[in-house]
């Protein structure tokens, strides 16, 4: 299994017990002053408990002088800029551009870590913002290799681009969920991967479904001179896209996505078997033959 899909299980073991820190963390980031709210210290918090409760004491004295001592650690605008932010660009960058098949040689522990620390040190939405930037300058690249691509080769290397992508964001996602949890969903009530999705839509598939329709509907014409799963795969992407493009090519989207077409009608029957009679006739035209019609079977005797 390539590590492309697989964000290892020391990261989520790392996820599980940075969500430890993670209510304390934000309660005080939440907070109006973002400093007004006093972290009590060990000796407050152990005051009214009795001897029975000293190790729970302890512990819970322990994590808030850690998450105290986390946010009380602050990170500069200049720090992000040249320590945190060029360390995510590196691999974002290699997420976006290797196969799923290559190897990975990135740290997805220290990607969170980096992502978690920015969050929590007031940096969302400089974050956000160098992502975005980030992933859009990458989809203009691909839409110019895109343009440059020859027709023949088209429909194979706009699905190489959006698998490639799409798989990226099975691992840019995971890393980056604090910063979409706790600002993109909070405060711009959107989600990370819709809004990555829709710069591939805008960036990528917007300015080439124009040309990349009509070599689909040839190729469909054509039997296998496109492969079945590269048809489908690309279909698919479209429609997952931008459902609004079903009426550039009814037909053909209707032969890859169930129900796009509406319920059938009894007032339109006859209107759907004279589709069906001209179909019939269109095939026999071509070479198609409808065989013996007759009940006897073609292996029986006469």
């Amino acid at each position: 299994m390539s590590r492309r899909y697989d964000v290892t299980v020391n990261f989520f073991r790392y996820s599980s017990q940075m969500d430890d820190m993670e209510e304390e963390d934000f309660e005080l980031l939440d907070d109006h002053n973002h400093n007004s709210r006093a972290v009590c210290s060990p000796a407050q918090v152990c005051v009214d408990s009795d001897s029975s409760s000293s190790d729970t004491c302890e512990s819970d004295a322990l994590l808030l002088s850690s998450a105290s001592r986390f946010l009380m650690n602050g990170m500069s605008a200049e720090e992000y800029r040249t320590v945190y932010w060029p360390k995510l660009e590196s691999a974002i960058d290699q997420l976006l551009t290797q196969s799923p098949l290559e190897h990975i040689s990135i740290s997805y522990e220290q990607i969170y870590s980096h992502v978690y620390k920015c969050v929590c040190q007031q940096h969302s939405e400089l974050l956000y913002n160098d992502l975005m930037w980030k992933i859009t300058c990458h989809l203009e690249r691909v839409s110019s290799e895109l343009q440059a691509s020859p027709a023949e080769c088209f429909i194979e290397n706009f699905n190489v681009a959006l698998t490639q992508y799409t798989a990226a964001l099975h691992c840019i996602v995971p890393v980056f969920i604090y910063m979409n949890k706790f600002y993109i969903e909070t405060k711009l009530n959107r989600d990370l991967r819709d809004d990555l999705m829709k710069l591939f839509s805008d960036h990528v598939a917007e300015k080439h479904v124009h040309t990349l329709l009509p070599l689909l509907q040839n190729a469909h014409s054509m039997p296998f001179q496109v492969t079945p799963s590269t048809m489908a795969s690309v279909m698919k992407g479209l429609y997952s896209l931008r459902p609004d493009w079903v009426p550039l090519a009814p037909a053909l989207f209707s032969r890859f996505i169930p129900q796009i077409h509406p319920p059938a009608l009894e007032s339109q029957l006859p209107f759907y078997a004279a589709q069906d009679k001209k179909l019939q006739l269109e095939l026999s035209q071509n070479g198609f033959c409808r065989g013996d019609q007759s009940r006897k079977r073609a292996s029986e005797e006469s």
